[in-house]
């Protein structure tokens, strides 16, 4: 029998069990095996483990946030003879293909590593919408709907305190998830990676809404944001791969408070926001780039990337979706800034 590989890299993220289940569900139908490794890269390294995927493993997974074959931010490049390892259990396990599910550092490595003659087929993963080469990423809009909804009951206390909330999402060097729950849960001002903010600008803002009678006011910022002038603001924390840092919304808040005299806290939604069940959008995304990526294999289409385009999925090279993250636009900005205050 056929077999492909398949694993999970990076940090974790709604949808992850649709592709699996897409995946195994074409490799089904062309009578493939499909052998998950598990840890991601780790489980292709010596002493990695896998387990064999069946159709009664994946019974409505696709509604299961998490992976069901476990991911990690090991980098087969950190570890010596790493992609050599790799290479010799693709050839003990009789892997005709690998199908790699992950995000900017771990397609950056299967790159790499299908430039050496690797047969790889790529799949982007993150909530953070930033691999280039395809207009959304599975997660994101599941992502977005958990902060719109964090910030929608944090508006509610901040109003019944009379306050501003600071609230923090992801995005270390892109702010779609920052610009997306910001519009969607009627932020007055946010702030992402790609448009550095003076904080005396923030603070005005802030200072005319309660001038104006209002009697709160909710801040986005991205986890990457920055102040225009470094020694605006004490950061005393970089942005960490699991948002687990409230660097930026702690010095922000207590900048705000001090500059303005308004009762001011602050909140990270960290990883609150890789959690819980898909949404339908990327149950069904999910499922149509693992049903392509095995298609790619099949064909013996390697080294590219399944990709959503408008309403289609199609294949990408692999080094279009690493070569440079993908970034919120001036004019998407410009649009959002209509919305807030």
């Amino acid at each position: 029998m056929k077999r492909v590989g398949v694993l999970t890299g990076g940090g974790n993220c709604p949808g992850i069990n649709a592709v699996i289940r897409g995946i195994v569900l074409c490799a089904a139908k062309y009578d493939m095996g499909v052998i998950g490794f598990r840890r991601g890269w780790q489980g292709l390294l010596d002493g990695g483990q896998t387990t064999l995927l069946d159709l009664g493993d994946v019974e409505d997974i696709h509604t299961l946030g998490g992976t069901i074959i476990g991911t990690s931010r090991t980098d087969p490049f950190a570890t010596p003879d790493g992609p050599d390892q790799v290479c010799r259990s693709l050839d003990h396990h009789k892997c005709e293909g690998l199908i790699v599910i992950g995000g900017e550092k771990t397609l950056g490595a299967a790159e790499r590593l299908a430039r050496q003659g690797l047969p790889i087929v790529g799949v982007p993963k993150t909530i953070d919408n930033n691999v280039a080469a395809t207009d959304y990423t599975f997660g994101f809009i599941t992502a977005i709907n958990t902060a719109t909804d964090a910030i929608e009951r944090l508006a509610t206390t901040a109003k019944a305190q009379g306050r501003v909330l600071v609230v923090q999402v992801m995005g270390r060097n892109s702010g779609w998830l920052a610009i997306y729950a910001g519009m969607a849960g009627s932020a007055q001002q946010v702030l992402i990676p790609e448009k550095p903010f003076v904080v005396d600008q923030v603070c005005e803002r802030l200072k005319r809404r309660f001038a104006n009678g209002s009697d709160h006011a909710l801040v986005v910022v991205a986890e990457g944001a920055r102040p225009a002038n470094p020694n605006d603001l004490e950061i005393t924390e970089p942005p960490s791969p699991d948002g687990e840092s409230d660097g930026v919304a702690r010095a922000l808040a207590r900048a705000i408070k001090e500059r303005t005299g308004l009762p001011t806290g602050h909140v990270a939604l960290g990883t609150l926001q890789r959690g819980g069940s898909p949404t339908a959008f990327d149950r069904v995304l999910g499922l149509r780039l693992g049903l392509k990526a095995v298609e790619l294999v099949r064909a013996g289409k390697f080294g590219m990337m399944v990709s959503l385009r408008a309403t289609e999925i199609v294949a990408v090279a692999l080094e279009q979706a690493v070569c440079t993250p993908k970034t919120v636009s001036e004019d998407l900005y410009l649009e959002a800034s209509e919305l807030f205050d």
